[in-house]
């Protein structure tokens, strides 16, 4: 019993230096410039960020996944892309608990939060830093996100668009060629420029959905286990079944399918 009591002294012990080593040297955001601490600036804040460029062809693979905080995501016709992370916690040590790791190459970019190398004490009680990622890149790009624990905003793209494990809202200014979402916490606003034949699949969304399609897009509707409506505002949008949460609809004459299961809130059809 006495041996148990002085192991777990001895392990307090450690980890109350450990967490006084890791704060010698904190850079406080109240001590930063204004220019640089911005809004975001509190008390015994501490702050870190990622500013790098890339040359990224149109057409290439963009992933951005396992961050703790809101991404928004700029789409123009540009040959490169400019990655901006900004990462905020309580102490450097929280800092630590985290990182965020940028890769690129001419035809790929990925943006990956993970946990940090830190002891077991720091893991387990220690507080995570809040994590920014704010992007631009050429409009032609295939886009996936990955666990968001936070808002996730995409411009206009022209290719495919995936969010999958997103704790937010998303909002997708427009996207062509096949669009998945998966697992999302949040409402969701997506414009479609085309559905392929792949299709649109909605699937485990707690929130509601807006689907937005251009004029004279042609599509159907195949929806099961809903907890909520399909409504739409359009001159062409038929009901072609309602029944026990599954719908079944279609846009103009219609076309590729917009297929959702597991919906936890109403979809509504816009243009």
């Amino acid at each position: 019993m006495k041996r148990l009591i002085v192991v777990l002294l001895l392990v307090v012990i450690a980890a109350i230096a450990g967490v006084m080593r890791s704060g010698r040297g904190v850079t406080k955001l109240s001590q930063l410039p204004e220019s640089l601490a911005g809004e975001s600036s509190s008390t015994g804040d501490v702050r870190d960020e990622i500013r790098q460029n890339y040359a990224l062809a149109p057409g290439s693979r963009v992933l951005v996944a396992g961050i703790n905080g809101p991404v928004n995501i700029e789409t123009a016709d540009v040959t490169s892309a400019e990655v901006y992370v900004e990462r905020i916690g309580k102490s450097q040590s929280a800092l630590d608990r985290r990182k965020v790791t940028v890769e690129g190459t001419s035809t790929s970019l990925t943006i990956r939060g993970k946990t940090g190398d830190v002891g077991l004490f720091a893991r387990l009680f220690g507080s995570n830093p809040t994590e920014k990622v704010t992007l631009k890149v050429p409009r032609q790009i295939s886009l996936t996100t990955d666990g968001i624990n936070g808002a996730v905003l995409v411009g206009d793209v022209d290719g495919p668009v995936e969010a999958h494990g997103v704790n937010g809202q998303v909002n997708i200014g427009g996207t062509s060629g096949k669009a998945e979402f998966h697992g999302i916490n949040g409402n969701i606003t997506v414009a479609l420029k085309s559905i392929e034949q792949d299709g649109v699949e909605l699937k485990g969304v707690n929130g509601n959905i807006e689907l937005r399609l251009v004029p004279g897009l042609n599509a159907e509707l195949q929806a099961r286990g809903m907890n909520g409506d399909v409504v739409s505002d359009l001159p062409d949008f038929g009901l072609d079944r309602a029944r026990h949460g599954s719908y079944s609809a279609h846009v103009g004459t219609g076309g590729n399918t917009i297929s959702a299961r597991g919906i936890n809130g109403n979809i509504r059809f816009t243009r």
